[in-house]
């Protein structure tokens, strides 16, 4: 069974509903999921439009309902459709302008996440979009091929938005892609957009956060791919390409596949890395990309799973909430860790077309130069206890919660960096740094492990772990114009995790 539930469990997230119809859902619950159903969605690709040496893309922020069960249509927020958003295929070098419509009821944003753009574009919580307005960043599109994301980034309301749906995948090409790397997309090219959701039975999923929520960040009791609950994907080839995506509130991914076969990561948050890594798990934090490279065999279906946290790993292993219980056939060889749910089934045909191994090589990657860093900063994530933690609030960076009003750090244009993000609490913080793509240098000391060794703006920070980054800011300057660096996980950063910085 790639998902168990138990009834006790699934009754209590359920309770509130108190709907006569909520019996079909809690048997489809309890029963439909004992075997992948539903074909994975996959989010039509949006290649917008050329118009005066633009690309144009024109985006409604709307409302919307979306059907996650059979017969019950839950009420959704999404862009251009109505949950998450079609993948935006983007090209390096062309100056591109998106047309963000508001049609919603309440004030939104839409940040870029992961690229390299003017402060005002953005789209932080400094540039608001009102019901009814239209918002129009633009930008030359400058980073290499990689997988990005774009979700609300509403002071104060960026884990309600993006619960709802507010977030979509975007994908650059820049023309330089090594033979051998799976590219079709919808084919041997998937994006795989991993979230939890905590549905009610009823249908719905209203974000109600508790103490607990606010504290370890909201988690649901059903894992959803691409907003598809237990899907299959039917693949063709024996090489797939898998672009994951962690677009969770607050749960950190332990992946791995059923049977424990090794894959290969090519790329990070940033782009390919400079050679393929093998691996047979991945932690995948809030915020981060992660591409994979699976092979398959013909006729013999395996399943990606997230593994339950390992004895004291707290929630480095993040986890889903709301009595999960894991599904059987994983190895013995799991130790410590268990399967905790399974997230989604790929089919291999009978025939599989053959495709070749990956180059040795991805792409020229020079090592990070610690010796040229002309400053050093701090940052200390700290999640204070007491009243303050009661109410929700707390949770601080260098003992400061975010204040619009207050500019934290400024920064100069052309200048590499040393930050240092120091976390002594109990919990793990996936740190995001706006307007670029650092290198990790270290964790306490020590050098990061291959498949982190390449472009990043989101780094897991372990509790009781030092990482040093080196930042650089090399096109934009903007003295009124911050942008944001801050924790991940969503309930952390709308409580108050969050800073800001210039570039002059």
């Amino acid at each position: 069974m790639p998902l168990s539930l138990s009834r006790r469990s699934f009754l209590a997230t359920g309770s509130a509903a108190g709907a006569l119809g909520a019996l079909g859902l809690a048997r489809q619950a309890l029963a439909a999921t004992g075997s992948f159903e539903t074909p994975l969605a996959i989010p039509p690709l949006e290649r917008g439009r050329l118009e005066g040496g633009r690309r144009i893309f024109d985006l409604t922020m709307q409302d919307g309902t979306h059907e996650f069960f059979r017969g019950y249509h839950t009420p959704t927020k999404g862009i251009n459709t109505d949950y998450l958003a079609p993948v935006l295929r983007l090209t390096r070098g062309e100056m591109t302008r998106f047309n963000v419509t508001n049609a919603l009821g309440h004030t939104t944003t839409l940040h870029w996440h992961g690229f390299n753009l003017p402060g005002i574009a953005d789209g932080g919580p400094h540039q608001q979009i009102a019901p009814g307005e239209t918002w129009q960043p633009e930008f030359e599109i400058v980073e290499a091929a990689s997988t990005m994301w774009f979700h609300s980034h509403q002071i104060h309301e960026t884990a309600p938005q993006v619960w709802a749906g507010l977030a979509g995948m975007a994908i650059i090409d820049d023309g330089e892609s090594p033979p051998g790397l799976p590219g079709e997309y919808g084919i041997d090219d998937i994006p795989v957009v991993l979230q939890d959701r905590r549905f009610q039975l009823n249908g719905t999923m209203p974000y109600r956060a508790t103490m607990h929520d606010r504290m370890a960040g909201m988690q649901g009791n059903y894992p959803v791919v691409n907003g598809t609950i237990s899907p299959y994907l039917e693949v063709s080839r024996e090489a797939i390409r898998l672009r994951l995506l962690n677009g969770s509130n607050g749960s950190i991914y332990h992946l791995a596949f059923s049977d424990l076969r090794p894959f290969q990561v090519v790329a990070s948050d940033g782009g390919l890395l400079a050679a393929p890594v093998t691996m047979k798990r991945l932690t995948l934090a809030p915020g981060e990309r992660t591409e994979i490279v699976v092979r398959l065999k013909a006729g013999e279906p395996v399943s990606l799973y997230a593994l339950a946290p390992a004895a004291g790993g707290g929630n480095r292993g993040g986890g889903m909430m709301g009595g999960m219980m894991g599904g059987g056939g994983m190895m013995s060889e799991m130790g410590a860790q268990s399967p905790e749910f399974a997230l989604m089934e790929l089919r291999p045909a009978a025939t599989l077309e053959p495709a070749p191994a990956l180059p040795e090589r991805l792409a020229d990657l020079p090592a990070p130069d610690p010796a040229g860093a002309a400053n050093r900063r701090q940052f200390l994530l700290e999640m204070g206890m007491g009243p303050r933690m009661m109410a929700g609030g707390g949770f601080t960076i260098n003992g400061e919660t975010m204040d619009m009003n207050r500019i934290d750090h400024v920064v100069k244009m052309g200048e590499s960096e040393i930050w240092e993000i120091g976390n002594p609490g109990p919990m793990a913080h996936p740190f995001h740094v706006h307007n670029t793509q650092f290198r990790i240098l270290s964790r306490n000391g020590r050098a990061p492990a291959p498949h982190e060794a390449g472009r990043k703006d989101t780094v897991l920070v372990a509790p009781g772990e030092r990482v040093e980054i080196l930042v650089r800011f090399d096109r934009y300057a903007d003295p009124d114009a911050p942008y944001m660096y801050h924790c991940h996980i969503l309930e952390h950063e709308d409580a108050g995790m969050m800073g800001q910085f210039t570039v002059v």
